[in-house]
């Protein structure tokens, strides 16, 4: 069952996006670390974002509290998954 504002995945996780594209640091990673605590372990958070340094917060971010993260830049952003560990 998913939750407001989700879309659920097959698997029963929570899968929800969050586009940042046009914030700076540290925007992004204030409010991905707020959309991840709100979240259930193995539920995916879609990061959109524009800032170069997004990757590299969320990286960090995911090595600290044992998220997993998926980095992919497309041609106007960067799409970054972080599963909730």
């Amino acid at each position: 069952m998913s939750r407001p504002g989700t879309a659920a995945c097959d698997a029963g996780w929570v899968e929800r996006d969050l586009d940042v594209r046009g914030l700076n640091c540290p925007i992004p990673l204030i409010r991905a670390r707020a959309a991840l605590a709100t979240m259930e372990p193995g539920d995916t958070l879609i990061v959109l974002a524009t800032d170069p340094e997004a990757p590299i917060d969320l990286a960090a971010l995911a090595a600290d509290e044992g998220h997993g993260l998926e980095t992919q830049h497309e041609p106007h952003h960067w799409r970054l998954a972080l599963t909730k560990g």
